[in-house]
């Protein structure tokens, strides 16, 4: 299977199947020096872990992630980084029954189609409990970036149609509450319509917003290789996400140039940005402010309503899913979009630090 390789500089090969004995993950071309522990990467885990909260399912893992190689005295080597995290309450028998029936809103016919043979418990690779995998590669990238001061701020923006609004932003907030929304009243709101949505067997869509602050200018090629659709493509590889936003995003498509052109202007020899429509990226190349991005969630497709679909006889069938599954993806899939978006950065950053004959210079010309 092709596929599971993300990045070019700074690479990571995610592997293991949701009811599989072990997921991991290998980061390859992480500088040496990096200052990391299980510890740290361990605080990322434990935002995406199942059985957090009464919004997720009631899986229980530990998500216990450990460092197999890579890592000397709390330092990164420059060896491949190898992770790992064992699966500890897998519960397969819940999905013998759609052994052979195609759940609706899931991989299993394309995945079917494609391969001849799929791994039905949880869904194997196309699970999102392999997202867990990322999230530890993304905790290392995410202490790399740290160095050079930059950091993330990272929400669930909204629920349904219940939408934070920015005048009640409350930073604190965010990791006081099990949505991961930064407004009080948002998110009771948003709490009283999950209780509704859950009672009647079913599931919400919501969204998650992503800034990262302290990016330098100039990260990012203006081609294929666009830090915003570098973004954009590993945000869509999470497998609930239907669209990426960067800046205004859909705001822009509504919007004049004359209101949606960020100008520019000079302080103490540095070019500044008088507004960020653009969402830190221009030309496909960050241009020193903060990036916004916003990653937009279907629906939890496993839910407890009888669907129709079809089975691998191609009958006409019914089905009603058994198993553990969220009534809502964001909250806990919040800090993947966080990881995605840090090993884009960090990747680019690495694979751009050749653009001028200077930075060689200053690295290698002592």
């Amino acid at each position: 299977m092709s596929g599971s390789v993300f990045g070019k500089c700074f690479t990571v090969t995610t592997w293991g199947e949701s009811h599989g004995k072990a997921l991991g993950a290998v980061i390859d071309g992480c500088p040496a020096g990096v200052k990391i522990d299980e510890e740290y990467i361990q605080s990322f885990m434990d935002r995406r872990k199942p059985g957090s909260s009464r919004y997720a399912t009631k899986r229980v893992e530990s998500d216990k992630i450990e460092i197999l190689s890579g890592v000397f005295e709390g330092v990164t080597t420059g060896a491949p980084v190898s992770l790992i995290l064992y699966n500890e309450s897998q519960r397969s028998h819940d999905y013998s029954d759609i052994a052979h029936v195609y759940r609706p809103g899931h991989a299993d016919y394309t995945y079917d189609v494609k391969y001849g043979i799929r791994d039905y418990r949880g869904g194997g690779r196309s699970s999102g409990r392999e997202t867990s995998a990322r999230v530890a590669a993304g905790a290392v990238a995410i202490k790399a970036l740290s160095e050079l001061g930059i950091s993330f701020l990272t929400y669930v923006s909204s629920v349904g149609d219940i939408s934070c609004d920015d005048n009640n932003f409350d930073k604190d907030f965010i990791n006081q509450n099990e949505l991961y929304m930064p407004d009080r009243a948002a998110y009771e709101k948003a709490r009283a319509y999950l209780d509704e949505v859950a009672s009647k067997g079913d599931s919400s869509g919501a969204a998650v917003k992503c800034i990262v602050k302290g990016v330098p200018a100039g990260i990012g090629d203006p081609c294929f290789d666009k830090l915003d659709a570098r973004i954009a493509g590993a945000l869509m590889s999470i497998g609930a996400v239907k669209a990426v936003e960067i800046g205004n995003g859909i705001e822009a498509s509504r919007s004049r140039g004359s209101l949606n052109n960020d100008g520019f202007c000079a302080e103490d020899g540095k070019v500044f940005k008088k507004t960020n429509n653009a969402g830190g990226i221009l030309g496909g190349i960050s241009d020193g402010s903060d990036i916004v991005i916003k990653a937009h969630f279907k629906p939890t497709p496993s839910i407890y309503s009888e669907q129709s679909t079809v089975n691998s006889d191609m009958e006409n069938v019914k089905i009603n899913i058994k198993g553990r599954h969220d009534p809502i993806i964001a909250p806990r899939a919040a800090v993947v979009v966080e990881a995605m978006t840090a090993l884009s950065i960090l990747d680019l950053l690495l694979c751009g630090m050749g653009s001028k004959m200077e930075n060689v210079l200053k690295v290698y010309n002592n």
